[in-house]
């Protein structure tokens, strides 16, 4: 470290931070939010710091309490995540990008489940999207929460990947 610190820093005349820099290897580093695997032949992948402030952005731009309607919020959201795939598109972790993937369409769909609030409407709203009545039914009176309903046949049904595609939010797994 000593050696190749001198070198920088008298031959290229760069200044080397102490805190960020160390001889390690690969699969122990961060690098730009990357990582890799340790693998005999390593494949690059998103670092977990990264996922979880990609996870807690995704979590700020779907708040229920932003007060704005879901095609302005597909905007920013489909904005970020073509920003972030951009960035990280390059790594070699198909099962990442697809573990994302469905999270973010869980978190969108139990957004609107929320903002659909009351018996009645969510009934409404499910039908309206061609949901059978038995389950938009059963959907609307089960006793769980948004979240895990967010992975229901009747959301699913009612709420597909396409209609967020429709809405500019691009899919993060299988766009390369």
């Amino acid at each position: 470290m000593a050696s190749i610190t001198a070198f920088i820093t008298a031959q290229l005349k760069l200044k080397v931070n102490q805190q960020k820099s160390a001889v390690a290897r690969p699969w122990e580093r961060k690098f730009l939010g990357f990582s890799f695997t340790r693998e005999a032949a390593p494949r690059r992948r998103i670092a977990p710091k990264a996922l979880a402030r990609h996870k807690k952005r995704v979590r700020e731009l779907t708040r229920r309490t932003r007060g704005i309607s879901i095609e302005e919020m597909a905007g920013e959201l489909g904005s970020y995540l073509r920003g972030w795939h951009g960035y990280f598109g390059a790594c070699q972790t198909p099962s990442v990008w697809k573990e994302l993937d469905q999270w973010t369409r869980r978190r969108l769909r139990s957004f609107l489940w929320k903002q659909w609030k009351r018996g009645p409407v969510r009934f409404a709203e499910l039908t309206r999207r061609g949901v059978h009545k038995d389950l938009a039914v059963r959907t609307v009176k089960s006793p769980h929460g948004p979240w895990h309903l967010a992975n229901s046949p009747g959301l699913a049904f009612a709420l597909p990947n396409a209609y967020f595609s429709s809405l500019g939010i691009p899919q993060l797994f299988g766009t390369r």
